[in-house]
């Protein structure tokens, strides 16, 4: 059977679903199959069920639309709480039953996911065909190898007719940039018929995957719904107020809301729709909120990365070290800093100088570990080492080397305690008590002009170096400067900055573990982390042990709380936990919750 036997079959009122894997044209030949089924007068319903890259209709959504006018005119969305079809297949499944069910005569085209490999892929494809009742599925598949014969015997298991035939020529498998370029242009042209809404989302059952924190919210795709779960609103989170979220939403249907589904989608550092990385409890830490601390901050744009403190590296690559430019250590406690060996000896064969940051006694502690290893056959290629000692308002210089010289190179004067400045970001310190000088860190972020890749191809502009000097423009104020393009034409950087350009906003980040909880201690953190974007930030004990924390120098999980509520942080990501809890860290939350005076989890889905 080929294409024109399936349009008889459609054409007698016939539901098919188009099977096959990523960039395989299945929303190609679904537009064809409609375009032909119109030409002879028939009409045509039909359902994207790729929440990821839909063919028609919204991201993060299943769409069921008609076909006018020589394109599908979208009539329900079925919102989904991800993007990933593969791991969310029983809600797909279910959404995708209940549009198909409101189709009762005609035919039906049914464009599905590119999820075929596997027991994922022959699971999905049973679960659909069964939730459209289809009469007919028709497969594009590679024409050999290992996934076409898995493919292949998925299809064989069905009970409907299948008929197989080659990827259409037009098709190409889109890289997973381009995937998501085409997304956020997708939801941008959504969104522009948006309207701004205040949502008391403390007064709606959530579901899906909810923030942690307030902070979290902006940039977040979310859904509103009715009592039988039918979409009744899609929209993105604008930013947050109290318990209410301000939102740009497309109401589809006036019905009152019962609920609010949050996906787990949001805008990437360059503007994109991505999937958000949310784990319901962040840790800052390799190790998790029990192992031994260690932050790693990975500056994309620059294949650079900083680590603050040593602690539990060893799910780390080796590679990873070859980046990093930046170590920031608040004490030579063992926790905290044995994990320099494995930066030594991954290091190894690398060039530069890796910069380290501590408090004073630091290059000794370095030296001591380089010190304890036998280096008579690496001759110059030996691991160096810049380290920088806290001391008062000034830094302190030495330089080691594995193998070679080791020298105090002076000091210099600091104000601020601003101990690393560098074109993308700059790092000060302050000193506290734990017994012994412990340093908490704050790292800034300078403002960035972010260029949005889909507008530079709808504009018919290249790519090139010539963004970077549109980004320097624009950073320096100098929106009359003339920018020359690839092809030699030139444009003004301020002229096309509306079109293409977002400016976003510095940043701050402030990392902080192992202080007592002193009068001095709170005073000087509070006003060290004031209006923080985030606070990472000790919770070693609970109220029951405080006697423990008093005696180890370290912060109840309370403490930690109230600590980010006086310095008014948008987000808290507390860490570092005693391993008495790791059974049962609920009592930590709890406390650090109570202590901060507002939710710290997301709630767990009814």
């Amino acid at each position: 059977m080929g294409l024109d036997s399936v349009v008889e079959r459609l054409a007698s009122g016939a539901r098919l679903l188009i099977w096959g894997p990523l960039g395989a044209g299945k929303t190609w030949i679904a537009e064809a199959l409609a375009q032909r089924l119109a030409g002879r007068g028939t009409p045509c319903v039909g359902i994207t069920a790729d929440p990821g890259s839909p063919g028609f209709g919204v991201p993060g959504a299943l769409a069921l639309g008609r076909w006018r006018e020589g394109g599908w005119r979208v009539e329900r969305l079925a919102a989904l709480c991800a993007l990933d079809a593969a791991r969310y297949r029983l809600p797909l499944v279910q959404a995708l039953g209940r549009l198909a069910g409101e189709v009762t005569e005609g035919p039906l085209i049914v464009d599905t996911p590119g999820v075929v490999r596997g027991a994922v892929g022959a699971e999905l494809l049973a679960a659909m065909v069964e939730a459209v009742r289809a009469d007919l599925v028709l497969a594009l598949l590679p024409t050999e190898g290992a996934e076409a014969e898995a493919a292949r015997a998925a299809l064989r298991a069905l009970t409907v007719e299948v008929v197989s035939v080659p990827a259409a020529p037009q098709a190409r498998r889109r890289t997973k940039s381009e995937r998501a370029a085409a997304r956020t242009g997708q939801w941008d042209r959504w969104l522009a018929g948006a309207s701004d809404q205040l949502l008391d989302h403390d007064a709606l059952p959530v579901q899906g995957a909810a923030p942690p924190s307030p902070g979290d919210w902006v940039g977040r795709q979310i859904a509103l719904l009715d009592r039988q779960g039918a979409t009744l609103a899609m929209g993105e989170v604008t930013g947050t107020s109290g318990g209410h979220l301000n939102a740009r939403l497309v109401t589809l249907d006036p019905a009152p809301w019962a609920a609010l589904l949050v996906r787990d989608a949001a805008r990437s550092g360059q503007g994109l729709l991505v999937t958000a990385r949310q784990p319901r409890r962040a840790a800052p830490t390799p190790g998790g909120v029990f192992g031994d601390p260690l932050l790693h901050l990975r500056l994309r744009q620059r294949a650079q990365s900083l680590l603050f403190d040593l602690g539990d590296c060893g799910r780390l690559p080796a590679r990873l070290a070859h980046q990093v430019s930046h170590v920031f250590v608040s004490h030579a406690h063992m926790d905290h800093i044995a994990g320099f060996l494995w930066l030594l000896r991954s290091r190894i064969g690398v060039t530069e100088p890796c910069r380290l940051y501590g408090p004073p006694g630091l290059a000794g502690h370095i030296a001591g570990f380089i010190g304890g290893v036998h280096w008579d056959r690496i001759g110059a290629q030996g691991p160096r080492f810049e380290v920088h000692e806290l001391d008062g308002d000034r830094l302190r210089r030495f330089h080691l080397q594995a193998g070679g010289v080791q020298r105090a190179e002076g000091d210099r004067p600091i104000a601020d305690g601003r101990i690393a400045v560098d074109p993308a970001f700059s790092v000060r310190a302050i000193a506290l008590d734990h017994g012994i000088p412990v340093l908490a860190f704050v790292f800034d972020t300078a403002p960035a002009i972010h260029i949005r890749p889909e507008r530079l191809a709808e504009l018919g502009l290249p790519e090139g170096p010539w963004i970077g000097e549109l980004k320097r423009r624009l950073l320096a104020g100098e929106e009359d400067a003339s920018v020359r393009l690839p092809d030699g034409r030139s444009v003004l950087a301020g002229g096309v900055a509306p079109d293409l350009a977002e400016r976003r906003p510095a940043r701050r980040l402030v990392y902080a573990t192992d202080l007592a909880d002193t009068p001095s201690n709170r005073e000087r953190l509070v006003a060290f982390a004031a209006g923080a974007d985030v606070l990472i930030c000790e919770a070693a004990f609970i109220g029951a042990d405080a006697a423990q924390a008093e005696r180890t120098g370290h912060l109840t999980a309370r403490a930690c709380g109230e600590i980010a509520a006086a310095a008014g942080v948008a987000r808290l990501i507390p860490f570092h936990f005693s391993r008495r809890y790791e059974t049962d860290p609920d009592p930590v939350y709890d406390e650090v919750e109570a202590g901060l005076g507002r939710p710290l989890r997301p709630p767990v889905p009814a």
